[in-house]
């Protein structure tokens, strides 16, 4: 067996299996799930209905670059989203549908990262996405975590990481709006990590998952190639970025994204890709089609986590220290008592179930950044997470 295997850890949820295990909540209160990233919204029924208009092209291979309309509204959805000269992304080049982000997050550690190299490093911010980290120990890397605190708004603290590290890092995983906090990159800071890129020869990948959940229209998160083009790399040289239709669309079960970017990296994860077999169906492929031509199911969306980010802020406000993210659909919330006991008592008292943030991290030289910080997600219906929000403040008031 590949002897990497033996350094992945559990999955946060097999913590939380574990932590809750032998526990019997009130019978009498209805199970809140607010610990999977899981939206919950309905799916678009004009996704669902161009999926199965399309069932007849199960009877052919899908190809590892997908169809051409695909890719060519893909370019356009990232042109007009990023303010991106529409010249600049060519839909041969610059664009790889992919079977959810999941997947290629993992997948594109495998083809960057030079092996044969003791001294290679992945870096990642820590709390953080798990697949980073099997990524990077599966790729033959060490991954090293960037600690995201309250002192640094929950961000990596980038000004913390020394020269020989910078050297030794060949591929940088970047979460923006990050997971689990929702904290937002500035143009700024992406256009610093661009010019630390070049200066230190490693690649960014930039997970963008959540850059359509946010609570201004007028202020929308800014991607990876957007400050790339601003600053005057208009070819996204070390530039990767990540988008899906999961959370953008209710479509997790759809598994379709793409990675769009450097064409010279995406030329070798293309070779790559043609080897490791994930393609999208051609029904998957139309279905996403229909759904990166449509913003009004997006805005739609974000209307409907706005309207729960007020209703369960106004019910925590004075009793828990949270506050609202710059996107995405989490409560990145501090907590009284320790991280894991919270969820627990939380759990048996209120039959309420939330993340621990010690199980999203790494403890460091500088202390785990996830301790005494707990992850709710709010994909529940809008009256389900205003009773969790109600539940939850009648737990903390009786510690």
């Amino acid at each position: 067996m590949n002897p990497d295997l033996a350094h992945l850890q559990p999955y946060p949820f097999e913590k939380l299996a574990s932590l809750k295990q032998g526990i019997t909540p009130p019978q009498g209160l209805n199970h809140i799930a607010l610990s999977v990233g899981e939206p919950k919204h309905p799916t678009p029924s004009f996704i669902t209905e161009t999926l199965i208009e399309h069932l007849h092209g199960l009877g052919q291979y899908p190809s590892t670059k997908g169809i051409e309309s695909l890719r060519v509204t893909i370019a356009h959805w990232l042109a007009n989203r990023f303010s991106i000269d529409q010249k600049n992304i060519d839909p041969s080049c610059h664009i790889l549908p992919v079977s959810g982000t999941r997947e290629a997050l993992f997948s594109i550690a495998q083809c960057i990262v030079d092996r044969s190299l003791p001294s290679a490093l992945v870096a990642m911010p820590n709390p953080f996405y798990q697949i980073y980290e099997g990524a990077a120990l599966l790729a033959g890397a060490t991954p090293y975590f960037i600690n995201c605190d309250a002192n640094n708004g929950y961000l990596p603290d980038y000004e913390k990481v020394d020269e020989t590290t910078w050297k030794n890092c060949q591929l940088l995983y970047l979460c923006n709006p990050g997971n689990p906090s929702g904290a937002v990159h500035s143009p700024q800071q992406l256009k610093d990590l661009i010019t630390l890129a070049h200066r230190y020869d490693f690649v960014i990948a930039a997970d963008e998952c959540y850059s359509e959940i946010y609570p201004n229209e007028q202020h929308k998160p800014t991607g990876l190639l957007e400050a790339s083009e601003q600053m005057g790399n208009p070819n996204f040289s070390r530039c990767i970025v990540f988008h899906s239709l999961s959370k953008r669309s209710n479509a997790p079960g759809l598994r379709s994204g793409f990675v769009a970017g450097d064409s010279k990296i995406l030329q070798h994860y293309f070779n790559y890709r043609t080897y490791h077999g994930c393609t999208l169906s051609v029904p998957t492929q139309h279905a996403s089609i229909a759904a990166w031509n449509d913003e009004q199911h997006v805005e739609k969306n974000r209307q409907l986590y706005r309207q729960k980010f007020t209703d369960v802020l106004s019910v925590l406000n004075g009793s828990l220290n949270v506050s609202a993210p710059d996107a995405g659909f989490y409560l990145w919330a501090q907590t009284p008592i320790a991280d894991d006991e919270f969820a627990r008592q939380l759990y048996q008292q209120q039959n309420i179930t939330v993340l621990p943030g010690s199980y999203l991290s790494r403890t460091t030289a500088r202390g785990n950044p996830g301790k005494n910080h707990v992850r709710m997600a709010l994909v529940a219906p809008v009256q389900e997470c205003l009773e969790a929000a109600q539940r939850i403040k009648q737990f903390i008031q009786s510690l």
